[in-house]
Parts: structure tokens; sequence; C-alpha cells
């Protein structure tokens, strides 16, 4: 497969919604964005877009937010499939009987997992954030797709590299994968401690000098975009496929994005991707 072109990722208007999307998933198989934190009816610390229902959100309001968002993708609410995350690297395989789940309660949202795998168009994959770093991967030949979720800990468990081994059970090949990494709490302000520079250097090795550097303070600054590049560099993908939506969460940017290191309660964020159908396929 030839290598897409580099571009920067953009801010388009769906739908009434102002989105992100990476330039790289253009005139493909798919629809995706990143939902921003304008455009819905939540207030305070929710206000506007909050798509999370574990938050504290009145829960009326979230599922108006969900409905928005649903419908900047083209698609309804009950097309949309949420998973409670754990900060992992467990891997749900989506399938029909999966369409709806978590998009109205948190109840029947898929337990304990942090990446979602589908071949199966229709279908609209979501991962919240608010810091951490929401990762779309798509497969153009074998028709497959992926929605992770990756803060600190996913990214040392290498939870990019579990969703692309599930891509592959579902015979895709890495070296087909585009990815889209999207917006995350920036570098410079990412601050952690020493539990979280031996997690990384036990998971990344000899990268983990390169993703994570001291701050003067006694504590260091972790790059998560840098580092969940790493890990799916080492699970395959071509590094030219890989398209880094190089945007901070919270007010060290233009405040698109929620932050919970910022503010706390906040809303969330969403990744949000879905195969189309193609001719004589599923």
């Amino acid at each position: 497969m030839a290598a897409p072109v580099a571009a920067t990722p953009e801010l388009r208007r769906r739908a009434d919604l102002d989105v992100l999307t990476w330039p790289v998933f253009d005139g493909l198989d798919i629809d995706v964005l990143v939902t921003t934190r304008a455009g819905g009816v939540s207030s305070g610390p929710y206000a506007s877009l909050n798509l999370g229902l574990h938050v504290g959100d009145d829960a009326e309001r979230v599922l108006e937010n969900r409905r928005r968002a649903a419908a900047a993708l083209g698609a309804d609410l009950g097309d949309m499939v949420f998973c409670n995350q754990a900060h992992g690297r467990e891997v749900h395989v989506v399938s029909a009987a999966d369409r709806g789940r978590g998009s109205l309660s948190l109840g029947d949202a898929i337990a304990q997992t942090d990446a979602l795998v589908t071949a199966e168009p229709g279908i609209a994959l979501v991962v919240m954030v608010a810091d951490c770093v929401p990762i779309v991967l798509y497969d153009p030949v074998a028709h497959v797709l992926a929605c992770v979720h990756a803060g600190w800990r996913g990214t040392v468990a290498r939870v990019g590299e579990a969703a692309v081994a599930a891509m592959r059970e579902l015979g895709s090949s890495p070296e087909n994968v585009i990815a889209g990494i999207g917006p995350a709490i920036s570098p410079d302000r990412y601050q952690v401690g020493a539990d979280v520079v031996e997690a990384a250097g036990q998971s990344l090795g000899s990268c983990a000098a390169t993703v994570i550097r001291p701050d003067g303070t006694g504590k260091w600054l972790f790059d998560l975009w840098a580092a969940n590049r790493a890990v799916l560099r080492d699970a395959g993908l071509a590094n030219e496929h890989i398209s880094v939506a190089a945007m901070a969460t919270g007010t060290v940017g233009p405040n698109q994005f929620f932050s919970d290191r910022e503010v706390r309660p906040c809303g969330r964020f969403a990744a949000i991707a879905r195969l189309r159908p193609r001719e004589g396929r599923r």
C-alpha cells in the first residue's frame, strides 16, 4: 500500500459541531472525528459537549451531547458503542450484537476495556478522554478499525500494540494500518513521578529515554504522543502512516479539549469512528 500523504490534522464543521479530523483518513471507507468541548448543552465544568456519563454531569444533557456527536459522524446514538475504560490493555472485538452498548447508560457499556476493534460496518466505536491519548487505527485493505484509549498506564501496557494484534486476528496487516493519534496533555506539562519512569523503562526499553525527561524539580515530563508512536512502530506500523494531532488539552492550548489534570470534575471528549459498508462485504 502506498504511504498516505502527511497532512496536519485540522478542525472541520460537521452537523453544527467543530470536530478534529486527520486528513490521512480522507477518501477512505471510514467516518472519523474527535469532538471538542464546544457545541453541547452541559454547563459549569462540563461546558459544553461533555460525553461522559461517569463524571457527575446531568445524564439527559450528556445524552443530548452524545446525539449531537453521533450526528456529526452521520450516525444515530444507538449506533455507538462505549466501554468502561480501565487504563489497561484489554481489547474487545465489537460485533453487531454490541451495537448501542453503553450509549444510554454505564450499566451495559463494555466492561474493563481500553480498545475497541471491529470489522462490522456502521457501528461507531467511541473512546473518551480528557488528557489521555485517543488513537484511531484503520487498515484500508482488510477494512478493520480500532479506537484506543491510552493514558500513561495504557501506554506502558502497550494497549496500542494489543489493538493491532486484535486487528491481525480479523485479517489486518500492520504494514497497512494507518493511525491517527489525537489531542492529549502537552509533553511540557505532563509531570510524572519515579513510578511512571520505572514502568516506562520496563515497557519501552531504550526508547523511554527519548520520551521522558527530567524537569529539574525531581519529577519528569512524559511525552505520551511520542511514546504511543513508538509502541505502534514496534507493533509493525510504518512511521509515515502515523499522524499526530499535537493539540494540547486544557488552557495550555486554546482550551478546545477537556483536561482532567487542570479541572476536576470536568467533561470528556471522544474519538469516534465507524466503517462504511463496502460492496460485496458486510
